[in-house]
């Protein structure tokens, strides 16, 4: 049975004129037996729930069963519950459509609700979100906070009706004045993200702070997210932790592993890498590739665990399996290294590549070096600068000094002194060593004075597009 509609359905109950909290269970089974529909209805919730009778489904279906077939609406839509959780008779989609079709066509509100849900999942009638938008409009007009949430994020998403944003705020605004925790929720991100509403991120931390004092888990970690970063509300790393804490022990993966940030960088909390280790254990095991990046981090590096490198290249592994380019990134160099693996530098390119591909500056530098230097791939000089100037245009200087050695010793392209000269300059302004000022001094020594304008221009133009503030990683 599920639970949440039996509010409704035990206020029905000590509301009929023909059940009373007096009347003993004898008096009941008499009225029921005499064909009173109510007292049908009323024993088979007693007997579904337990209720002064030991709990047996069967016996409440066959209580409901009578009172469903003199019309009784509630015990319609009762019995297409039973028949839809498969308790006291064998689960059967169809079947639980049929009673609650009869349910709805009375007009219970709740039976109008579960309908438009089977038609939206195809259960025991083929999916129709247009037939599902029309139940859950009954539904909701009757004030149904759940089918009024639902309508919203049928209007949210374009499913059986036209997309329309102002329309799926609208009702999910009717569901949230009620209470439903989940349309608060909704309404709080619509209004952190702007989506039918003009971003308002006070009005966003409003709507989560209601579902999320209702345990909403979702809201909870937006909530701390909020505090985290200072939208809405001023930023309060201790409240962070608190709302982080929430979601995590309720087992979001996202909160867990922002959690494990915060004891790892003291925000909020006393440092402790041993609990943050802890709670990236949580996440990294829901299969969060951030999490299992950061654990594997913690694994390289010794932090809140002893090193170990073979442990680190696993959960780099499975993080760099579901595409995160940083674990790409660090399993090539394990590889490259022979750190945690036997060294690999065909496998270490192969990673180095994947990561590359993303953007990943470092990975794309690496990736120059071996093109370069002939391991693990055939050496090739123009693929090399292909990748230096990858790294080099996000601003990874020891890229952008490489570019200028290329360019002066002409290695897989045309010698170019303009180019040099610009690429070592740009390296240089970003904290150089003595050998990289020798490097652009010995440039400029064999340029002409309009070569050298030219270049400083260059070098310019190269500051402003690729400089520190365009580095990613």
């Amino acid at each position: 049975m599920f639970l949440p509609i039996f509010s409704f359905i035990l206020l029905n109950l000590l509301l009929s004129p023909n059940i009373h909290a007096a009347d003993s269970l004898e008096d009941v089974k008499k009225s029921a037996e005499q064909g009173d529909a109510d007292a049908q209805f009323g024993l088979g919730i007693m007997y579904d729930l337990g209720i002064g009778v030991p709990e047996n489904d069967s016996t409440a279906v066959q209580w409901y069963l009578k009172a469903a077939e003199q019309g009784l609406a509630d015990a319609q839509f009762s019995l297409g519950l039973m028949y839809d959780s498969g308790d006291g008779v064998p689960e059967n989609d169809s079947t639980a459509v049929q009673w609650y079709l009869k349910a709805a066509e009375q007009g219970l509100a709740e039976a109008q609700f579960r309908l438009g849900q089977m038609y939206d999942l195809g259960s025991g009638v083929p999916e129709n979100d247009s037939t599902a938008v029309q139940w859950f409009l009954k539904a909701a007009e009757q004030g149904l906070a759940e089918a009024q949430f639902r309508l919203g994020f049928m209007y949210d998403l374009g499913n059986g009706v036209p997309e329309n944003d102002s329309t799926a705020v609208q009702w999910y605004l009717k569901a949230a004045e009620q209470g439903l925790a989940e349309a608060q929720f909704r309404l709080g991100f619509i209004y952190d993200f702007g989506s039918g509403v003009p971003e308002n991120d006070s009005t966003a931390v409003q709507w989560y702070l209601k579902a999320a004092e209702q345990g909403d888990v979702g809201a909870q970690y937006r909530l701390g997210l909020m505090y985290d970063l200072g939208n809405g509300v001023p930023e309060n790393d201790s409240t962070a932790v608190q709302w982080y804490m929430k979601a995590a022990e309720q087992g979001h993966a996202w909160a867990q592993f922002n959690l494990g940030w915060m004891y790892q960088n003291g925000r909020g909390v006393p440092e402790n890498d041993r609990t943050a280790v802890q709670w990236y254990m949580k996440a990294a095991e829901q299969g969060l590739a951030e999490a299992q990046f950061r654990l594997g981090l913690m694994y390289d590096l010794g932090i809140g665990v002893p090193e170990n490198d073979s442990t680190a290249v696993q959960w780099y592994l499975k993080a760099a399996e579901q595409g995160l380019a940083d674990a790409q990134f660090s399993l090539g160099l394990m590889y490259d290294l022979g750190n945690g693996v036997p060294e690999n530098d065909r496998t270490a390119v192969q990673w180095y590549l994947k990561a590359a591909e993303q953007g990943h500056a470092k990975a794309q530098f690496n990736l120059a070096l071996m093109y370069a230097n002939g391991e693990g791939i055939p050496e090739n000089d123009r693929t090399a600068v292909q990748w230096y100037l990858k790294a080099a245009e996000q601003g990874h200087a020891l890229a952008q000094y490489n570019l200028g050695v290329i360019f002066y010793n002409g290695e897989g392209v045309p010698k170019d002194n303009v180019q040099a000269y610009a690429w070592f300059s740009i390296a240089v302004a970003q904290g150089s060593n003595d050998s990289w000022e020798n490097a652009k001094e010995t440039v400029a020594n064999s340029m002409t004075r309009d070569e050298i304008t030219k270049a400083q221009k260059l070098s310019d133009d190269l500051w402003k597009a690729f400089g520190p503030t365009r580095q990613t990683k």
